[in-house]
């Protein structure tokens, strides 16, 4: 598509050049010659399609009515033959250049149209000039090559600045689309690197005990703290994972912790998968991850999605109560102990 501004910027320099040639040049050739009255209709009509091309550009309008040629080809029809006998391509022709220029000006940025109405300008003209023309024919076809000649150069050149236009802004495109994916994925290192940074936070006390001899490993509690920061580091490591169903692949991934501790798992999956938020996720998946954290030897884990709501719950048996995941605040977590199972169901609702 043609670059609006190049095409914008050409008529409003088209407008001053026609203006310039019709006044100046053309004007004077009409008065001084013989011409019979319909040369100053043609004149008139020509008059009226500057106006309106010159209200158009004022108005910010990007397109010029292509019907709008219609009548700079209908003014060469009456100015061709309001000639004076034997003036056809000679001196008093003002109207075939002036033609031209106009063609440019409402057609500029439809080429493959100007090259048709030039075509049938010049035709009807050469047609003309055959019927009732000087017989000159070397004078005629410098007339047509010098005034097609300026006009087919101006459209040329509107065509390299519009193709030049157009790269220039797909370059721009591409450096911004380029600019955008560093940016998204410095704004990922970082969410990486906190996410990171938050669960080491939690294990360094952890590791930090167990180096310093102040917690032994032989303490339920002290394992039950390692295998909660086993699973959050698990679920971590696979929330950055490009997969179809992130939230299906890090409830695997927690299960699968748990699984390689010798907890038998079942999974049980219902729905379509839904998008759901990084944030969203992390809150969902933290209950059921301590729960299998604490699960001692069988648990069970359901995903549940229909189209107003996302489930995940967890049934584990389990000698100690779970830690809390901390307050969630997108999702509805509850969670209860009883008979030494531990049961946590955590909801967000899609719409």
């Amino acid at each position: 598509m043609p670059d609006v501004a190049v095409v914008t910027l050409t008529r409003r320099v088209l407008l001053v050049v026609v203006l310039a040639v019709q006044l100046v040049l053309m004007l004077p050739q009409l008065i001084d010659h013989p011409h019979a009255p319909p040369a100053w209709l043609a004149y008139a009509l020509l008059t009226a399609v500057l106006a309106a091309v010159a209200t158009l550009v004022a108005a910010g309008t990007p397109t010029v009515p292509p019907i709008l040629a219609a009548l700079p080809l209908g003014a060469s029809v009456l100015a061709t033959t309001a000639l004076p006998d034997g003036a056809s391509l000679g001196p008093a022709d003002w109207g075939f250049g002036l033609v031209g220029w106009y063609l440019l000006l409402v057609l500029v940025d439809r080429p493959p149209a100007l090259i048709a109405a030039l075509a049938a300008h010049i035709c009807f003209s050469v047609g003309w000039f055959a019927h009732d023309g000087n017989g000159d024919v070397g004078t005629a076809g410098v007339v047509i090559l010098s005034g097609t000649s300026f006009q087919l150069g101006v459209l040329v050149i509107t065509r390299v600045l519009q193709r030049d236009a157009e790269l220039a802004a797909e370059a721009a495109a591409e450096l911004e689309a380029a600019r955008t994916q560093e940016e998204l994925a410095r704004q990922r290192e970082q969410d990486l690197r906190a996410g990171f940074e938050g669960q080491l936070g939690a294990l360094l006390p952890l590791l930090a005990d167990l180096a310093d001899e102040r917690v032994s490993i032989d303490d339920p509690e002290t394992r039950l703290r390692c295998s909660v920061a086993a699973v959050q580091l698990r679920r971590l490591f696979a929330e950055n994972d490009d997969v179809p169903d992130p939230l299906l692949h890090e409830l695997t991934a927690c299960v699968d912790v748990a699984e390689r501790r010798g907890v038998v798992v079942q999974l049980a999956v219902s729905g379509m998968a839904t998008a759901v938020p990084t944030e969203v996720r992390r809150e969902l998946v933290a209950p059921m991850a301590q729960a299998l954290a604490a699960a001692q030897g069988r648990a069970k884990v359901s995903l549940l999605r229909t189209a107003t709501e996302v489930r995940v719950a967890v049934v584990a048996d389990a000698e100690h109560e779970p830690p809390q995941a901390g307050t969630p605040k997108m999702i509805t977590v509850e969670t209860s102990v009883h008979s030494g199972l531990v049961r946590s169901e955590a909801r967000w609702r899609t719409a």
